[in-house]
């Protein structure tokens, strides 16, 4: 029994959807359609037994902030509600439309939550108005302090039902900050909330990259004296460090494996290899005079993208893994750098310099047509997708004063605002995969 409530209770845990949930839809929000209009929701206030408990109206704020932060929907101001915006909904079960139709809802979420002690057990529900339809319903038993979790919990099952993607609430975001008079590596959640250190090297520390499974990070480290490359596991304490000759920068993952790229230089060239985990020179995956370095891998990990000056310039190129075959991807403007390969396969974003300017672009793998996505902003650098593909996280200048901060936008360069507000400035900033625990 003791094991039991320990399974139960310890952390959080779906109990299971509720009776009458649809099957997932897909077609209430085109992901893919640049100029995507944003869907009205509203979220009162959660009912709460026993009344007095802040559960309620923290966990209805939650949900806002958190699915304001896709820049799918447009949250309805509560004092526009037609019930009184303070108060939860009488039946969150049996939903009286007529009161959310005039609002031009399209969305609601309900929630109904029974407080016992430290532990609650929450049911949340996502209708359709206009349909009066129960689109998603889902019970969650954990403890209160949990409660932020649990939404997130929801917040995926919301756009999984709406988009068919989990979305990206279950993600975080690696950056270097010199707050503390040095480089170090900090990690924050997707929406800059929860910021921590990862590094006290008191040093300069560069180029953080995730594993596809979120346990492994790779980065860069002067500790030393000299450009190393750490290969760190993030819940135990082990790694290793490759100290060749010369630099040992820019690491990047293989999807869905144990190996990495990164540029070395021990050859007296700069080149791409592929290392093991354990920091062992696998091959060499570029073989020509001159720069060759900041690789990123296509989803399916049969490709890299990487940066160039084989032409002159700085330029983005694609090499595929089996035949060895390489292509040039950037042809529009003499400096294209720091290329990042889109989780969904058809996009690469990246920043190029243009009559001085610094910018974010994308460019389609396939038509190679680039898109300019910020515009007259200071310089913008370093983009990074979220793991689901919709939102792309930059270091940009934009503030004044020649400090970068980190911002986020969409895949298609709208809603860009800024991620967090720490002391110093905020660069080289890398998406996680999903992390579920």
């Amino acid at each position: 029994m003791r094991i039991l409530i320990k399974i139960l209770f310890c952390m959080w845990i779906i109990a299971g959807s509720l009776a009458g949930t649809a099957l997932a839809q897909y077609d209430y929000i085109d992901i893919r359609n640049p100029s995507m209009r944003k869907i009205p929701l509203a979220v009162p206030p959660f009912q709460v037994i026993p009344e007095g408990s802040d559960i309620g109206a923290r966990g209805a704020k939650l949900i806002s902030q958190y699915l304001d932060f896709t820049a799918y929907f447009k949250i309805i101001d509560p004092g526009a509600f037609l019930i009184p915006p303070n108060r939860p909904i009488p039946d969150p079960e049996n939903v009286n439309f007529s009161n959310w139709t005039p609002l031009g809802a399209e969305l609601l979420i309900t929630g109904n939550a029974l407080a016992q002690g430290d532990l609650i057990d929450l049911e949340l529900r996502l209708f359709d108005p206009f349909k009066q339809s129960l689109l998603l319903g889902k019970r969650y038993k954990g403890y209160a302090r949990d409660l932020e979790k649990i939404i997130r919990r929801f917040c995926s099952e919301v756009i999984y039902h709406l988009t068919g993607h989990w979305g990206v609430f279950d993600s975080k975001i690696a950056f270097i900050s010199n707050g503390t008079g040095n480089k170090e590596i900090y990690v924050c959640d997707f929406d800059g909330s929860n910021v921590r250190r990862l590094t006290t090297y008191d040093s300069i520390t560069l180029n953080p990259a995730w594993s596809s499974d979120g346990k492994w990070m790779a980065y860069t480290s002067y500790a030393k004296g000299r450009p190393d490359l750490y290969i760190q596991n993030l819940r135990e304490n082990r790694g290793t460090v490759v100290s060749k000759k010369g630099i040992n920068i820019a690491p990047a993952w293989v999807p869905d494996g144990t190996d990495l790229a990164a540029t070395l230089s021990f050859s007296g060239d700069q080149e791409i290899y592929l290392l093991s985990r354990q920091g062992q020179v696998i091959r060499k995956l570029t073989d020509r005079w001159g720069i060759d370095t900041s690789p990123t891998w296509s989803p399916d990990g049969k490709r890299f993208a990487f940066v160039s000056s084989r032409s002159g310039t700085p330029q983005i190129y694609i090499k595929e893994i089996d035949t060895g075959r390489v292509e040039r991807l950037t042809y529009q403007g003499r400096y294209n750098t720091q290329p990042n390969w889109s989780p969904r396969g058809d996009r690469i974003t990246y920043s190029a310099m243009e009559r001085g300017e610094i910018n974010i672009h994308v460019i389609d793998v396939e038509t190679r047509t680039p898109v300019r996505l910020t515009y007259n902003s200071g310089k913008n650098e370093s983009p990074t997708w979220s793991p689901d593909g919709s939102l792309i996280a930059f270091s940009t200048t934009r503030e004044g004063g020649g400090e970068y901060r980190l911002y986020v936008m969409t895949a298609y360069g709208t809603d860009q605002r800024r991620l967090l507000d720490m002391p110093g400035e905020q660069t080289m900033p890398a998406w996680s995969p999903r992390i579920t625990e």
